[in-house]
């Protein structure tokens, strides 16, 4: 737009790439911060620096953390013995707001997607192998869709010749759903009832 300044289309541009974010919604939140207090943007701008220099990967789980291994991995209240598979720390997140359940994770990264190009070395499949060991059940939490459900019959093909218990969320995830939008009670509800998969 040529009636405003260079470096606010800039920051319009660059808000507007945000997921859900629109040219206008982009707008409004640079005039926003035109309008402000510059100490609102200089701390924006640090948050936004702080996370891409001080955010890393956990070496044992895949969470993201700011320390190695990451807070819920060197808990030593958590069940060794039980290990929840997600696709990614969204959906971690979503069973920690339950406060239902007490064991450890591992983070996939994503799901197999054969027609993007995503297989099994794509993803956190080997430390997963290499954590099981000391695990009696592994709960599979990929979504409940085509991807999510081919991801966990992987997971149960690899991992039932192991000996370990291999479950998977039971219904009340609505099938085409994600784990994001679900809601704790759904969450709880899948939790109590998940099943042994079998490969």
């Amino acid at each position: 737009m040529k009636a405003l300044p260079d470096s606010l289309n800039r920051l319009i541009d660059g808000l507007s790439a945000f997921p859900g974010i629109g040219k206008k919604t982009a707008q409004r939140m640079a005039f926003f911060l035109l309008k402000e207090n510059r100490d609102i943007a200089v701390n924006l701008a640090k948050s936004i620096l702080d996370i891409k220099d001080q955010i890393h990967t956990c070496p044992i789980c895949h969470n993201i953390s700011e320390t190695a291994p990451c807070g819920i991995c060197s808990d030593t209240k958590r069940d060794d013995h039980l290990l929840c598979v997600v696709e990614d720390t969204e959906d971690l997140l979503v069973f920690e707001r339950t406060n239902e359940y007490h064991g450890k994770y591992h983070v996939l990264g994503g799901v197999l997607s054969p027609l993007d190009g995503i297989g099994p070395d794509e993803l956190n499949v080997d430390s997963l192998l290499s954590r099981v060991n000391e695990t009696t059940e592994v709960i599979i939490a990929t979504n409940p869709n085509t991807e999510g459900d081919t991801t966990a019959l992987y997971l149960a093909k690899i991992l039932n010749p192991i000996g370990v218990k291999v479950t998977r969320l039971a219904q009340g995830i609505p099938v085409g759903g994600d784990l994001e939008y679900a809601d704790e009670a759904t969450i709880v509800s899948a939790l109590a009832g998940r099943k042994t998969l079998q490969s």
